[in-house]
């Protein structure tokens, strides 16, 4: 099934802003335009752009998802280390964020016991 810019973005939940961001940045192709009319994304355009916004939403950047766009013909090793580096650095954040959450939950109980009004150990700990 053809489909114009905007029928395209609609049936992808997106905007004809990012369907042209995504043009621009070669995340899909633009069909040429016929000398009267207006262009025609196909099926496999309105698949790519799923499979970019499927990769946002688990944590990839355009960046990362460009890559894989083109690892799509390589061996699965490739993609497989792609992915693997990406869940590293989701495991890291959520430690930086446990240790974070840690601190601030120490900090919340010595304010709840804090009996010395006059200061907050809150305060006291972020001061250098």
């Amino acid at each position: 099934m053809s489909r114009t810019i905007g029928q395209l973005a609609k049936a992808a939940g997106i905007n004809v802003e990012t369907v042209r961001f995504y043009e621009r940045k070669g995340l899909i192709d633009q069909p040429l335009k016929p000398a009267t009319g207006y262009r025609q994304y196909s099926d496999n355009i309105l698949q790519r752009i799923h499979f970019i916004k499927h990769s946002q939403e688990l944590g990839f950047t355009l960046s990362e998802i460009a890559v894989l766009l083109k690892l799509n013909d390589t061996p699965c090793n490739k993609v497989q280390l792609l992915a693997e580096n990406k869940r590293d650095a989701v495991q890291k954040k959520i430690a930086d964020l446990k240790r974070l959450e840690k601190a601030l939950q120490r900090l919340l109980n010595q304010c709840e016991h804090n009996r010395d009004k006059s200061c907050c150990p809150i305060i006291d700990a972020l001061q250098p």
